[in-house]
């Protein structure tokens, strides 16, 4: 049930604007940003430890940031985890084919753009972000019958993000508008999923920032899952 904002810049040399926010079960161990896999030290990202692959992670040129969605393999097949397809997009792997992890949202963010791959079983789809302010769940991208997408969206849409802590106004939407949810609540990003029947509440943020000079990342995790707070380095 993670929620991922993506601005895309007008060609130019502006930069991708990323906000990630990341839901998981509490009692899953995780590690924060860091440089986890001794095979490939060129990456900096956040590591599960149960499968040792990674919600989100980059390296000099690009972010991924992987995202749960409905749907799987054929039914018979065990499920493969969903981690390492992070770690293969920044190693320029191909996905595997056939596919046999569940379904998923798959963000790659470059220096020359955004692509989302999507799969919920048969063929994955793929999807080049145009200019604009962008939101993904566990739908489709700017799906406005997810009302988190229709809720926050227009916010995210108004924010500028400039200047050298270009996240602060995205924060200040984050601020006001989780003040007024319940994390309960369907329209809510900083978010308690136990309800909606599954064990996930909301843990951390992540803002990044993909352009030609590179990829920078700042990180903030919540003091108490599922509960709003401003966090540092956010704010």
């Amino acid at each position: 049930m993670c929620t991922v904002v993506i601005r895309v810049p007008e060609p130019g040399p502006g930069r991708v604007r990323v906000l990630a926010i990341r839901d998981e079960d509490p009692k899953r161990p995780w590690r924060p940003l860091g440089q986890w896999w001794p095979e490939h030290p060129e990456i900096t990202g956040i590591q599960d430890e149960l499968a040792g692959g990674a919600w989100l992670a980059y390296n000099e040129r690009q972010l991924s940031v992987l995202l749960n969605r409905a749907g799987g393999p054929p039914e018979g097949v065990m499920p493969t985890t969903r981690g390492h397809l992070v770690l293969g997009s920044l190693t320029g792997e191909t996905l595997p084919n056939p596919l046999t992890t569940l379904g998923f949202n798959l963000v790659e963010a470059t220096f020359d753009g955004v692509q989302v791959t999507s799969w919920e079983g048969g063929e994955p789809t793929v999807v080049d972000l145009d200019p604009g302010t962008h939101m993904i769940a566990h739908s489709d991208v700017n799906d406005y019958s997810a009302a988190r997408i229709a809720h926050w969206l227009p916010m995210f849409s108004d924010a500028p993000t400039e200047g050298v802590r270009w996240w602060t106004e995205w924060a200040k939407v984050l601020d006001h508008g989780s003040q007024q949810l319940e994390p309960t609540d369907d329209r809510a990003l900083i978010r308690d999923n136990r309800p909606h029947g599954f064990p996930t509440m909301s843990l951390l943020a992540v803002v990044a920032s993909i352009g030609p000079g590179g990829v920078t990342a700042e990180m903030g995790e919540l003091s108490e899952p599922g509960t709003w707070e401003p966090v540092a380095p956010l704010w």
